[in-house]
């Protein structure tokens, strides 16, 4: 994948031109990875590097700085604006373990953003981009977490990012918590930062639990389940086929 470059100045392409290299090169392996294990086929044409402004406010009108489409894939690479985007998700809430660990949100972090993103256009995910996406957002969302995750964290990196999410969601789970995952995305991009960010958080924890405690740790084998699942029909939704808890 070729890259673009989307600065307003010279001056801060000059400033993040040695990240986003660096994260260029990352990137690469993980690629290599999805196309030899995870059947991505047909890559993004490029990768748009641009301010958090110019992401959330000219190429598009959601809050975070990092989305794909089926051809190009936006990013920031902006780490002070990534480490306060993640500060706000906290709604005023006294979290001081969890604000630390944003505090010192860095590189490995974006890059599985950034992976995340190459993870929707993998060809195992049975919705297109051009299609309305339903039904199994969750687990589609879910899921580009788990893989870059698993494979670019080290196992205490994943650890800590999988508790701060875990209590993020035990947090706010009374407040956003009242629909079950299957209508993740009905409302898209609507409401507060906090209630966008809540759907991803339980819809990573409910893929890792689905892959770590059912399938041993073998993402492949849920993939098969969500394949059969649509091939079935989709006559039920996927929670109920998969026995997730709302």
């Amino acid at each position: 994948m070729k890259n673009i470059y989307a600065f307003e100045n010279k001056e801060d392409y000059q400033k993040y031109e040695p990240i986003i290299q660096r994260m260029s090169l990352n990137l690469k392996e993980y690629q290599h990875h999805l196309e030899e294990r995870y059947n991505l086929n047909i890559l993004p044409r490029r990768i748009v590097w641009t301010s958090h402004e110019l992401a959330v406010n000219t190429f598009s009108s959601i809050p975070i700085p990092a989305f794909t489409n089926k051809d190009l894939i936006y990013i920031s690479p902006e780490l002070h604006h990534w480490r306060k985007l993640f500060q706000q998700q906290l709604d005023g809430r006294d979290l001081p373990s969890i604000q630390n660990f944003y505090e010192s949100f860095g590189e490995n972090h974006l890059l599985v953003i950034l992976a995340h993103e190459l993870t929707h256009h993998s060809d195992l995910f049975l919705d297109e981009f051009d299609n309305e996406r339903r039904d199994s957002i969750w687990f589609e969302e879910g899921m580009c977490f788990y893989l870059p995750r698993r494979i670019l964290l080290s196992e205490k990196e994943f650890n800590e990012i999988t508790l701060v999410e875990t209590t993020l969601v035990e947090t706010f789970k009374d407040h956003y918590g009242n629909h079950s995952l299957d209508e993740f995305g009905k409302c898209a991009y609507e409401g507060t930062l906090t209630s966008i960010m809540f759907d991803y958080w339980r819809s990573y924890l409910a893929v890792k639990n689905l892959v770590d405690k059912q399938k041993d740790k073998n993402p492949l084998a849920l993939f098969s389940d969500y394949r059969n699942w649509h091939e079935d029909g989709r006559k039920i939704p996927l929670t109920e086929y998969f026995h997730v808890n709302k």
